[in-house]
C-alpha cells in the first residue's frame, strides 16, 4: 500500500490548504478521504449520458444526491454552478470546471477550451477548480498554456487545483490506449509535474500491452498498477474516476484497489447517478464504507 499525502506534506499555500480541509475534513466522512459526484457530461458526452435515468438531467436532482449521499463535493460546469448551485451554496462543496468539450470532433487532436476562472470560482464560492489536460494530445503546446494560466491563478486567490489527467490522441491509442496502465501512470506524473494539487485518474488496465514501452509488457496485477499510479503522483492527491457504468461488484472492487493502492478517494458520476434514485444511494453507502477503512489525521 502507497501512504497517501496529508495536506501539511503538499506544498500548499494557506488558503488551498483551508479550501482542501474543509472538503476532506468537514464534508463526506471527514476523515480525509473524499468522494466527489461530477457532473460534467453534458457537455463532454451530450444529454444521452441522462436516458438511463431521466431524472438525472436535472441539476437539482444531482445536488440533492451529493446532500442525500453525503458526498465531499460536486463537479460542474459554470452555466449551471451559476444557475443552481446558489440554492445550496455552502451545504456542498464546489470543484467549478473552468474548461470542457463536447465529443463530437475526433480525440486525435483532443483540446479543451477554458470557458470560465479562477476568478469565477471564487465568486461563486467554489472550494476548487478544476482543469482537464489531455495528456499525449497533438494539441499539446496549447492545452499547457492554458494549464499554465489556470495555475498561476489558482496559486494567487489560493483555490485548490484539480487536474483531469486525461491520456487522449492518435499516439496514445496506438500505444495501448487511454487507458493502459503505460497511459495512466504517464498522464499521473504528467499532472505531478505540471502543478497539480489534487490529480483525477482513470482505473489503470495493465493488460492492455499493444505497442506500450517495454516496461510496460508485464503481467502486472491490477492493484500494482494502482499502487504505481499513486506513487507517480508523489504528493499530488489521487482521485480515480469511475468511468462508463459498470455493475455494483466492479465499482465496489476498483474503489478498494484504489484506496489500498493510497488514493485520497473516488469521482463517480455516471455510475452513481445513472442508477435510479435508491439504488445510487445504496451504493454510495457501501463506497461510504471502503472510505472509512482509509481514514487519513488532518495534521502531521
Amino acid at each position: 500500500m502507497t501512504t497517501r499525502p496529508r495536506l501539511s506534506q503538499c506544498g500548499l499555500s494557506a488558503g488551498k490548504r483551508a479550501r482542501l480541509h474543509r472538503i476532506l475534513h468537514q464534508h463526506g466522512l471527514g476523515n480525509g478521504t473524499a468522494l466527489f459526484l461530477p457532473y460534467d457530461q453534458g457537455l463532454e458526452h451530450g444529454p444521452r449520458d441522462f436516458f438511463p435515468d431521466p431524472a438525472a438531467a436535472d441539476p437539482r436532482y444531482i445536488i440533492k444526491l451529493a446532500l442525500e449521499g453525503g458526498f465531499n463535493g460536486i463537479a460542474v460546469q459554470i452555466g449551471l454552478a451559476e444557475k443552481f448551485y446558489w440554492d445550496y451554496a455552502g451545504e456542498v462543496p464546489l470543484i467549478l470546471k473552468l474548461n470542457g468539450k463536447t465529443d463530437i470532433p475526433s480525440d486525435r487532436d483532443a483540446l479543451s477550451p477554458l470557458h470560465a476562472s479562477v476568478e469565477d470560482a471564487v465568486r461563486l464560492g467554489a472550494d476548487a477548480v478544476g482543469y482537464t489536460l489531455y495528456v499525449g494530445s497533438p494539441a499539446q503546446v496549447p492545452d499547457y498554456g492554458q494549464l499554465h494560466e489556470v495555475r498561476r491563478d489558482a496559486q494567487r486567490f489560493g483555490m485548490p487545483l484539480v487536474v483531469w489527467a486525461y491520456p487522449r490522441g492518435a499516439a496514445i491509442e496506438q500505444k495501448g490506449g487511454k487507458d493502459s496502465f503505460y497511459a495512466v501512470h504517464y498522464a499521473a506524473r504528467v499532472a505531478s509535474e505540471l502543478g497539480a494539487d489534487v490529480v483525477k485518474v482513470n482505473f489503470p488496465h495493465p493488460e492492455k500491452q499493444q505497442d506500450v514501452p517495454d516496461p510496460y509488457h508485464t503481467a502486472f496485477t491490477a492493484q500494482q498498477a494502482m499502487d504505481a499510479v499513486v506513487r507517480a503522483a508523489n504528493r499530488t492527491l489521487v482521485l480515480v474516476s469511475g468511468g462508463s457504468r459498470a455493475g455494483d461488484e466492479a465499482m465496489l472492487e476498483k474503489a478498494e484497489e484504489s484506496m489500498a493502492a493510497g488514493a485520497t478517494g473516488l469521482i463517480f458520476g455516471r455510475n452513481v447517478w445513472q442508477r435510479e434514485h435508491s439504488a445510487s444511494l445504496r451504493l454510495v453507502e457501501q463506497l461510504r464504507q471502503i472510505l472509512a477503512k482509509y481514514p487519513t489525521t488532518p495534521k502531521v
